[in-house]
């Protein structure tokens, strides 16, 4: 008897799931036949190179494949442009300001950065999701000025239009990463020193390939990981991302295949997103995480480089507790450090600034020891816009309070996600931007006031602190990092 009622009752809950679940699937593609069609750069995907042809290739050959895909780009998006499309905040119509082929450099591109004389070490650049290699190139530069041949890679599906990345896949990105590090080894030599940098979703990828070179032994280990924003974990909605674009299966609701469909006026940078780029990060995200475990139970983490990242406590793009919970709590002692930026404690923010907010430092950082060194960008105190950087060395070490040359600008509450790679002068998207370069809009000065719905720019690009005033500081901290060229000439390799 009982167990005719508990089959009845398993009926009954699956009935009213699969009704709640078909309800959310026609809400979802009703809600996207709202606004425009999908436009050209978000239906037309250019022919990438996929992971076993990568592997197959090599820098020269990555470099052909790529001048083929923004040939594409070209002839099949910009020379057919509707004439509603032709307007001077599209990026892919050529008479626009931000057309990126009118520049000096179209920093959506591959590149190599090559140092005065002949290079001490390599560092590989890898930018974030929807990104350009356009937000690490200061980086890349200063690298390039240290005697460093910097190059920068593409991630397959980035710098060309978003609807590449309704198809892309991360095992082709991670595919790229390990066609980078085979050019860098092979430009500065068998002995010379190499890092990699990763900006967000680049951090995830620079993190899985050393994993995978722990494993490996014919992966070259870098000896050194640079992260900003690293995507370690992601929010919970990533995991079931892929069922918002469920209804997409049916052409009529295409749209539902996109989360955001927004102008492209970033000459940089997708502003739209779709479905399938957050699926494919949550799915980069739990191998990594997976792997980590696997590794710790057999005792090969402690093959890892130092790592030194760079994390604001609010971050709305990734897990900032992942980078402490999933990364740091398992690295060996090996000299890693991991800086944090607070957010700014002065009492005009306090009645606006969420409780969440105001614990997330306190959140993130367990008490107790630990084998890594942690460095807090903090006020010097409580409504003081004055800064400090607190430092607790590894294993319980001494702490020390260094007074900085640098203040919380009293009308930035927090850093952001998209803003530690960025210097305020940055001609793009720095509050106080170089006006010697001009790459047709300047997204870190926009403060407008007027009517919603009546600009291009989404609410992101308005109230999202898009450059670091602290970027002094992680200029000079990374610069830290990088070997003296007498040193670097003669470093041994991280393993044979």
């Amino acid at each position: 008897m009982m167990a005719r009622v508990l089959i009845k009752l398993g009926k009954w809950i699956a009935v009213v799931v699969l009704v709640f679940f078909l309800s959310l699937l026609g809400i979802r593609a009703w809600d996207s036949q709202r606004g425009d069609p999908l436009a050209l750069w978000q239906t037309y995907v250019p022919h990438e190179l996929t992971a076993s042809e990568i592997d197959a290739t090599d820098w020269a050959g990555y470099l052909a494949a790529e001048q083929r895909v923004f040939d594409e780009v070209k002839t099949q998006v910009s020379d057919k442009l509707d004439a509603s499309d032709r307007v001077v905040t599209n990026r892919y119509f050529e008479g626009a300001p931000m057309y990126p082929e009118h520049f000096k450099i179209d920093w959506n591109r591959s590149y190599v950065l090559e140092p005065s004389g002949p290079p001490v070490g390599a560092v590989v650049l890898i930018h974030g999701l929807t990104d350009s290699l356009y937000s690490l190139r200061d980086i890349a530069e200063l690298y390039r000025d240290r005697g460093f041949v910097a190059i920068g890679l593409r991630v397959p599906g980035h710098g060309t239009v978003p609807a590449a990345l309704t198809e892309a896949q991360w095992p082709d990105w991670l595919a790229a990463t390990r066609l980078a590090m085979r050019e860098a080894r092979r430009r500065a030599g068998p002995q010379a020193p190499i890092h990699m940098v990763g900006y967000s979703n680049g951090g995830a990828l620079a993190l899985k390939y050393t994993l995978d070179a722990c494993e490996h032994e014919e992966l070259t280990m870098p000896s050194r990981l640079v992260l900003l924003s690293p995507m370690i974990g992601v929010t919970s909605f990533a995991r079931f991302a892929g069922l918002a674009g469920l209804p997409a299966i049916l052409p009529a609701f295409a749209k539902a295949a996109w989360l955001d469909l927004i102008p492209e006026y970033n000459p940089f940078k997708y502003n739209s997103f779709p479905v399938n780029a957050a699926r494919q990060t949550y799915l980069l995200t739990d191998v990594i995480r997976a792997q980590m475990q696997q590794l710790a139970r057999v005792q090969k983490l402690s093959r890892l480089p130092p790592i030194l990242t760079f994390q604001s406590v609010v971050d709305d793009t990734v897990s900032a507790p992942a980078v402490l919970r999933t990364l740091y709590a398992q690295l060996p002692d090996n000299g890693s450090e991991v800086v944090l930026f607070d957010v700014n404690r002065n009492h005009r923010f306090d009645s606006l600034l969420r409780a969440s907010s105001l614990q997330a430092l306190q959140h993130l950082v367990s008490p107790g020891t630990h084998p890594f060194r942690i460095t807090v960008i903090a006020n010097a105190a409580e409504n003081d816009s004055h800064t400090v950087a607190r430092t607790t060395e590894a294993d319980g070490g001494k702490s020390t309070v260094t007074p900085l040359s640098i203040n919380y600008p009293d009308n930035i509450f927090s850093m952001s996600h998209i803003a530690l790679p960025f210097p305020t002068n940055d001609p793009l998207y720095g509050t106080e931007p170089d006006m010697s370069e001009n790459f047709g809009v300047r997204l870190g000065t926009a403060a407008p006031r007027g009517e919603r719905g009546a600009l291009v720019l989404n609410l992101d690009a308005v109230l999202r602190i898009s450059s670091n005033p602290f970027y002094p500081y992680v200029r000079e901290r990374i610069e830290s990092v990088i070997p003296p060229a007498a040193h670097a000439a003669n470093a041994a390799p991280a393993r044979p």
